[in-house]
């Protein structure tokens, strides 16, 4: 019975490490929107009317081109809508995504905490298991020295 059950907690055990890799991958693909959000901040506050910048059009390819107004910036608002805003309004909404990435960065790092945790305890239940049938199996070799006289 104790075999079943060590099967039962390392299926439960990988499944958890899984889910945690899962969820580290989502936090790299946070971090890493975060920081396009902070180059996209840095160039709003940074570049000028009359600016030469490249422009990705996709394919690894971009075009150069100048900037006909700084004030007139669009910016993604998610769920496919995108707004336009003046050069303060547009980083300042783009503050406000950063905040929202945070917030969502720290949700998914305390899921994981409790996945590890979760799983911490089923290790050491699997371990206790492991020492029951050690114990088990030496009993029902008549391991005692009692008994060699």
């Amino acid at each position: 019975m104790s075999q079943q059950q060590l099967q039962q907690l390392s299926q439960e055990l990988q499944e958890i490490q899984e889910e945690i890799e899962a969820l580290e991958a989502n936090v790299e693909s946070l971090q890493q929107e975060k920081i396009e959000v902070d180059e996209a901040i840095e160039a709003l506050e940074t570049l000028e009317t009359g600016s030469t910048v490249q422009v990705p059009i996709g394919g690894g390819a971009y075009l150069r081109a100048t900037v006909e107004d700084i004030d007139e910036a669009i910016v993604d608002l998610g769920a496919d809508y995108a707004a336009e805003f003046e050069q303060d309004d547009a980083v300042d909404a783009l503050e406000n995504k950063k905040e929202h990435l945070d917030d969502r960065i720290d949700e998914v790092n305390e899921e994981i905490a409790e996945l590890e945790s979760e799983s911490e305890k089923l290790e050491q239940q699997a371990q206790q298991l492991q020492q029951q049938a050690m114990q088990q199996q030496m009993q029902g070799m008549g391991g005692g020295p009692e008994g060699d006289e």
